[in-house]
This record gives structure tokens, sequence and C-alpha cells, in this order.
């Protein structure tokens, strides 16, 4: 098995406000294979919202290119969620998270005044988390270094991902653990597990979470040993885990 891209996009988001507003901590990187990567801006010369990200993808996967796009924050919720909710795969999951917490419509702070963001009262890990020395629960908010914010507000653009562009676009590890050849594939990053390989030179701390996610993809490429992160030495219980809950690509 070699998996090779033809085209790297790495994505520090945030769940700041609403999905409608331009947001600095919203930084997008891009590179070509073989070439040094590059900050991605919006056309309008503003800070990327949510909204204008989510179509801006749209657009770049529409494309025939290979590309393996990765952002940072959850793709799923843990098993005990999923079963309390008699939640059988990831397409219900989505499916259930519209319904009940609609995060493309309002603020994340809004719906938490309100009472209807969903979690766990234990903080409960997903499986790649537990395999991971710094990774936080996808339910603990207001905590440095937390993801869950942005989890809760990136779900419904991976949702708008996913009808829009059907089986052109393989989302890792959900669809599998092995992305068909020449296929364009989104999965969760982890930036921590990456940047201390780089240079931060001037970046900001956003910027550079996503030029490290570019970065270790096309080294990884490079080294022949991006494959190897496709498929995580799991048994078969946990690739049926996995499937539900997702997985951080280079957590192995």
């Amino acid at each position: 098995m070699n998996i090779q891209f033809e085209r790297f996009i790495g994505i520090d988001y945030s769940g700041a406000k609403d999905a409608e507003t331009p947001l600095s901590g919203i930084r997008v990187f891009s590179a070509q294979k073989g070439s040094p990567a590059y900050e991605v801006r919006h056309e309008s010369g503003r800070h990327w919202s949510r909204l204008t990200l989510a179509h801006w993808l749209l657009e770049q996967l529409r494309m025939p290119q290979p590309t393996l796009v990765g952002i940072d924050h959850a793709f799923s919720f843990p098993k005990l969620f999923l079963l309390r909710h008699a939640l059988r795969d990831w397409e219900g999951f989505l499916e259930f998270f519209m319904q009940h917490m609609p995060t493309h419509e309002c603020s994340i702070e809004e719906l938490r005044r309100q009472r209807r963001l969903m979690t766990e009262a234990n903080h409960a890990l997903r499986l790649c988390e537990s395999w991971t020395a710094s990774a936080k629960s996808v339910f603990l908010f207001d905590v440095q270094g937390s993801v869950a914010k942005s989890t809760y507000a990136g779900l419904p653009w991976l949702y708008l991902l996913r009808k829009e562009l059907g089986e052109k676009l393989f989302f890792w590890p959900f669809d599998g653990f092995i992305p068909p050849h020449r296929t364009s594939v989104i999965c969760e990053v982890y930036p921590a597990l990456y940047k201390r390989r780089y240079k931060k030179g001037d970046m900001g701390l956003d910027a550079f979470d996503a030029y490290a996610v570019v970065n270790w993809m096309q080294d990884m490429q490079r080294r022949d040993a991006l494959s190897r992160y496709f498929s995580p030495p799991l048994i078969a219980s946990e690739t049926e885990i996995a499937r539900q809950e997702g997985w951080i690509l280079g957590v192995v």
C-alpha cells in the first residue's frame, strides 16, 4: 500500500462566535506535492469564517487533484455518547447532531446558555485520545488546549461536505482505513503531535499549527511513511470503535 496525494491542506479551526464571523483563529495552509507550504487567505482579505471556509473547501475538493485535508477538531463523539443515544454509525451521529445541536445557526455560547449542547458529565475520552498524552475530551470546555468548541462548531460543516461531495471525498476512518486510489481524503489532526519538528519563526500560534500539519503530512509522504499512519495497529474491536468515534492521523 502506497497512498499518495498531490496537494495538502492543513486547517487550524475555531469555535468562537457564530459561523459567519471572520475569525483570526481559523488559519489555512496548503502545499503542492514537493513545494513549500503557504498560507491561504480569503479572497476578501478578511479572516476566514466557518461558513466561508466550508464553501472554499467545497470548491477545492470538487477538483480532481487528490488532496489530503487535515482539520484540528474531532469528527465524532466517544462511544459512550453514541450508545446512550442509540447511534450506530457516523452518518446517524451527524444527522442527530444537526437535529439537536445546530451550531451552524447560532454560537456555541448561545446554545450553552439554552442548555442545548449535549455532553457527558464524566468528560469521556475517545479511544484515539486515550492513546495520546495530552488530548482532551470533546466534552471539556473552557480549558487550555481543549477542542470542544471547535468540534461542536465544525461538525455541521463536515455534514455539508458529506452531503455535497458524497463519494468524491473520503472521510477517514469512517469510510474505511484505506482510501481509494486518487481520492481526496479529509481527516482529523492534532498539531501538538507534529509541530516540535518545525520552526515557528514569526508565525502566530494558530498559523503555525496549520503550517505544521501541512508540513508533517507532506514530510511523511516524502519519507514513504504516510501510509503507515492510515493503518494504526488496532485489533478488531478497536477498529469498530474507531469507525464510529474517528481517529487522529498520526496516532499509532
